[in-house]
């Protein structure tokens, strides 16, 4: 069963703060793929320089403990809208109309708890480390930049899940409304034909380039 996101009257609320919402999470998604860019590239350059020149990189541990959050958080909110996350299809997809959505009310709900209660702690964590001027063990690199990368990218996921949570309420109440800030709904049959049809277009692709 799939919900897709439907344009929204220009006017409406919920659609300019989701707008607004994508703009910020595209960009913060940008930012964790240009991440894992640099840690690849440093990886490899790492290789190279221990293994033909014996010269390490300095604090090279320490720079990918500082790139983790980005890396692992910096998307989660983009991957909330999309619905790409782990989802309990088995059930949600059998459900339809309020019933459906008064479920992912309850759930968004639990989300919205969970993430705040993250973001508060993530946010102590933060100012606890700048206050202290706290440090990596080996190279003494500042980490409070990458500390304060975890209530940021909780605090948009967060504002995802209000997204959301306003969005389900919004259908709960006329279900035949377009639907706006909900996730896109995948049961096991559409993820797995969309897999099909990307793997053939690859190959496709693949075959029109050797010829």
């Amino acid at each position: 069963m799939t919900f897709p996101s439907a344009p929204a009257p220009s006017g409406s609320v919920l659609a300019s703060l989701d707008r607004l919402a994508r703009l910020i999470e595209n960009i913060a998604s940008y930012g964790a793929g240009l991440a894992i860019f640099a840690l690849m590239v440093m990886g490899a350059a790492q290789i190279i320089l221990r293994s033909v020149f014996n010269l390490p990189i300095a604090g090279y541990i320490d720079i990918v403990y500082l790139i983790m959050p980005a890396i692992a958080l910096l998307g989660a909110a983009y991957s909330q809208r999309l619905g790409a996350h782990i989802r309990m299809e088995l059930l949600v997809g059998r459900l339809a109309g309020r019933t459906l959505w008064l479920t992912e009310i309850f759930g968004t709900l639990v989300g919205m708890a969970v993430i705040g209660i993250l973001t508060l702690y993530g946010w102590d964590h933060f100012v606890r480390s700048l206050t202290l001027g706290d440090t990596t063990i080996d190279s003494e690199y500042i980490v409070w930049p990458s500390k304060l990368l975890v209530p940021v990218a909780f605090a948009l996921w967060f504002i995802r899940l209000f997204i959301q949570l306003i969005g389900s309420i919004r259908l709960f109440i006329d279900p035949s409304l377009d639907s706006i800030g909900v996730a896109r709904f995948h049961d096991a049959q559409e993820t797995a034909r969309e897999e099909i049809m990307e793997t053939f277009d690859e190959d496709i692709s693949i075959q029109g380039n050797d010829k």
